[in-house]
């Protein structure tokens, strides 16, 4: 059968957006180094103006420097329209891949949409319900404070304690520990230190006595007698 009516030609496939840019880029390469080649003769066109004098010899130098910047110019011209074209297939195909994306989310929304509409349908999503739910779980967590606190009560502990007491309490407990410090230091704690300023003098008809009790001796100055000699002489 093939060889009466012969094979079908393959048809190739259509080139995409990619290749079309890839061969204008390529394209737009071959012309920048065409420049850039027109560029160095140029220079060195100009340096021979500059060292010719005036003469054949300059003037045909001149013409083969305009020679080469008309050839400059032209490349210029064409690699200024394979930027431009390469530039329009840049946008159609950024056009192209946002319709493709497009596509695609469209796709993901109506897929999302028949999820959610499926899903608010079951009893699981009854309004009534959850908000019920809410307002039994915020009862249930009172409770559920109410008897964290009440666990957390100290039994022995009464109710009229007032608090500036104990504030009080404590500084001056901490004050007696500084003063252990400082006696574990070596120095003398303050209810052992000597008062600097003397003692208010005894009151008159009580000097007598005083001296009596601290031993100093009798009315006369002479000692008193102790309990031994007392009991010996009786």
């Amino acid at each position: 059968m093939k060889r009466l009516f012969g094979k079908k030609k393959e048809v190739a496939p259509p080139p995409t957006l990619d290749d079309a840019t890839g061969s204008l880029e390529k394209r737009g390469d071959g012309v920048d180094a065409k420049i850039k080649k027109l560029d160095l003769e140029l220079a060195r066109h100009r340096e021979i103006i500059k060292k010719a004098r005036p003469g054949p010899a300059r003037d045909a130098a001149k013409r083969r420097a305009l020679q080469v910047l008309k050839q400059k110019r032209l490349y210029e011209n064409q690699r200024e329209q394979l930027y431009n074209q390469q530039f329009n297939l840049e946008q159609v195909g950024f056009a192209t891949q946002t319709a493709k994306e497009t596509v695609v989310q469209v796709e993901a929304m109506r897929a999302a949409n028949k999820e959610l509409k499926t899903a608010f349908k079951s009893k699981a999503f009854d309004v009534d319900a959850i908000d019920d739910l809410n307002l039994e779980m915020a009862d249930l967590m009172d409770q559920s404070n109410e008897i964290s606190e009440m666990m957390g009560r100290n039994y022995n502990v009464p109710d009229d304690i007032d608090e500036e007491e104990l504030m009080d309490e404590l500084d001056a407990l901490e004050d007696l520990m500084l003063e252990e410090e400082a006696v574990g230091a070596g120095e003398v704690p303050s209810y052992l230190r000597e008062d600097d300023q003397a003692l208010p003098d005894a009151p008159e008809g009580h000097a007598e006595a005083l001296a009596a009790i601290g031993g100093e001796g009798g009315a006369d100055g002479s000692p008193l007698p102790t309990r031994a000699e007392t009991e010996t002489a009786s």
